[in-house]
């Protein structure tokens, strides 16, 4: 009998958030608890309606919605309209409306009070910048231990071969301190999915195509939002596809055995007076980095997937959802 995951979905949704929550729905292993928003991809003016939006494609109209912050704990948001359009779902639907069910508490708040009601119940699926578990801490400080497991779509894991640049780790980025808060808090399992894994597992045409071609709700809702997101990636490949980044994260919460590799250590916040990340304090050969690493607990730290496996599951879950149109 399949194990049914409670899970707790943190989100800015943009893009590929829209489609992991779209993949959560249609798994029969998952029972969405509630989602808490945050800004990121797009404002949280915008991120909360594009839950409403989505929530309701899927058929989850009633699931609790808590809202969040609105920018990092210091400094100035980052938002990421350039990728995802200006109202986060590359800026083609028209009409959206606020969730059903938006709690009477934020969002940090409500992520404790979950936690404690059913500690070792819920998983927690941040895909977004961290903010909203970073204000958490500072009411729980063992939040992280009354989760089941936290998966995180951010990081980028080892320090990479020489002469390799890795993309951006947008949610690390984008809240260094809420970062550093989470890397260091004690927890039960901690897995950062992060830009390592996530910008190797692509959504290619022939994905795409078959989504088009799908005839359901879910399908062309995901093929139109990925012509926007395949406008800006174009310019990573000279082609017109994307990566999966939360859909993979989301996959292995629910599929471990998807992991084929990966490392665990202490995970340091680190910058390069460019970009900030999430690193875990190794090199790529598995030796100690030039500098003495900041004691942290240990973070699983993915390095490579089974992208076969998941991406037939999520393209094949995101064709087959929703109603027919036709």
């Amino acid at each position: 009998m399949t194990e049914t995951r409670h899970v707790v979905y943190d989100t800015d949704t943009g893009i590929d958030d829209a489609l992991a929550l779209l993949y959560l729905a249609g798994r029969p292993d998952v029972d969405l608890a509630a989602v808490t928003t945050v800004y990121g991809n797009t404002p949280i003016d915008a991120v909360v309606p594009n839950v409403g939006y989505v929530l309701e494609l899927a058929g989850l109209p009633d699931v609790p919605v808590a809202v969040g912050a609105a920018g990092p704990i210091e400094g100035e948001a980052r938002i990421a309209s350039h990728v995802h359009g200006v109202d986060g779902l590359g800026d083609v639907i028209a009409d959206k409306k606020p969730p059903r069910n938006i709690v009477d508490r934020s969002a940090a708040q409500y992520l404790v009070d979950l936690a404690r009601d059913r500690p070792g119940y819920y998983d927690l699926l941040p895909v977004g910048p961290l903010t909203n578990l970073g204000l958490a801490l500072e009411i729980e400080p063992d939040l992280l231990t009354l989760y089941r497991s936290v998966v995180i779509m951010g990081g980028s894991g080892p320090f990479p071969p020489l002469g390799v640049v890795q993309m951006v780790d947008a949610n690390i980025h984008n809240d260094p301190e809420a970062a550093r808060r989470v890397m260091s808090a004690p927890r039960n399992r901690l897995v950062s999915v992060g830009v390592n894994v996530t910008a190797t597992t692509i959504v290619d045409e022939s994905a795409v195509r078959r989504l088009h071609e799908s005839g359901t709700t879910w399908g062309e809702f995901s093929a139109a939002v990925l012509e926007s997101y395949m406008d800006f990636y174009r310019y990573a490949w000279g082609r017109r596809v994307s990566p999966a980044h939360d859909g993979l994260a989301a996959a292995l919460l629910l599929q471990p055995d998807w992991i084929t590799a990966g490392r665990t250590g202490p995970v340091n916040i680190t910058t390069d007076g460019f970009f900030v990340r999430a690193h875990l304090m190794e090199t790529a050969d598995g030796g100690p980095v030039a500098w003495p690493a900041e004691p942290a607990p240990d973070t699983v730290v993915v390095t490579d997937v089974n992208r076969e496996a998941f991406l037939a599951d999520f393209v094949g879950i995101l064709a087959a959802g929703g109603e027919p149109t036709r």
